[in-house]
């Protein structure tokens, strides 16, 4: 009896073992399969998350570049329209030198300074009282040298002079292209009061390349409606130009100017002429911060011989 219940009890234990062996290799499996499965997504999820990364730097990549070939392509576009723009200024800046030149200038552009032998000065400095508008400073210092093209010399020395004022109240017209710059007694024409002018005929076509005027450096004055002009005949008709007018308010009735009322020195006043092409010389005044009288020491006109093309 005693041997059958312990056969009982064995079979009982050997069954609950055998549970208990099929449940613990039923959860090994099940853990294992979970493991399995995620070292198996593991790997997945870090190449979705790669490829995504790759993907946002290959994007970023490709704006970079474009931004780079925007960049460029902007510079490339600012370079070239620089360029055009600097080409278009020299072309321009060359064609006004080539329109306001002699064609003989352009072919012999070798220059030098102008030689001026300049006059005794009899006072320095720019009084302080003068009232007068739009007037010129000094400079304060020599004047630089002019250049203009070699061979070019002062052709108005003892060339004929007329005068709008044929009697004039001291001196003789023939004392403005004399040479005689000084400012002393016997070196100077004293003309009448109001708008006057004289006339250098130079006896042919010269290139001018300036001019210069010492109406009177004795001491310091301002002269008023100061014009100078040039012309192919003495009646001032055929190719007429202005090279210099200071006055303001066309009070000589050959149109306003825009230079500026300067204080007479014993350098002269230098008139830029830009190798103007003409015969005959005129300049004109109206009297002067002193008194209605005009004044004329010397007048340089400095060029030479006019070239056919």
């Amino acid at each position: 009896m005693l041997d059958k219940s312990v056969g009982k009890i064995v079979k009982i234990v050997l069954v609950m073992l055998l549970a208990c062996t099929v449940v613990v290799a039923a959860c090994t499996k099940k853990s294992s399969e979970e493991n399995t499965s995620q070292t198996t997504e593991q790997p997945t999820t870090d190449t979705i998350k790669s490829d995504a990364a790759i993907a946002e730097e290959v994007e970023l990549t490709q704006t970079t570049e474009k931004t780079n070939k925007i960049k460029k392509t902007k510079q490339t576009e600012e370079t070239v329209e620089e360029a055009v723009k600097q080409a278009v200024h020299t072309v321009i800046s060359k064609t006004a030198d080539v329109q306001s030149q002699p064609a003989a200038e352009i072919t012999r552009a070798q220059f030098a300074p102008l030689e001026i032998k300049l006059p005794k000065s009899m006072f320095i400095g720019t009084p302080q009282n003068m009232r007068v508008p739009n007037l010129e400073k000094p400079l304060g210092r020599p004047r630089p040298p002019f250049l203009a093209p070699v061979g070019t010399k002062n052709v108005g020395f003892k060339k004929p002079v007329a005068s709008s004022d044929e009697m004039p109240i001291i001196g003789e017209i023939d004392l403005i292209s004399d040479g005689d710059k000084e400012a002393t007694d016997g070196s100077y024409v004293e003309l009448g009061p109001f708008l006057q002018n004289v006339t250098l005929d130079l006896g042919k076509e010269y290139e001018i390349y300036a001019i210069l005027i010492w109406h009177f450096h004795k001491q310091p004055r301002v002269y008023f409606d100061v014009v100078v002009r040039v012309a192919d005949d003495s009646d001032f008709i055929t190719n007429v130009k202005t090279l210099f007018n200071n006055d303001h308010d066309n009070s000589s009735g050959l149109g306003v100017g825009q230079d500026m009322h300067y204080v007479e020195t014993a350098e002269g006043k230098l008139i830029d002429a830009k190798g103007v092409g003409a015969r005959y010389v005129r300049l004109y005044s109206n009297g002067n911060s002193n008194n209605d009288l005009n004044h004329y020491i010397e007048v340089e006109v400095h060029g030479r011989p006019a070239r056919s093309l």
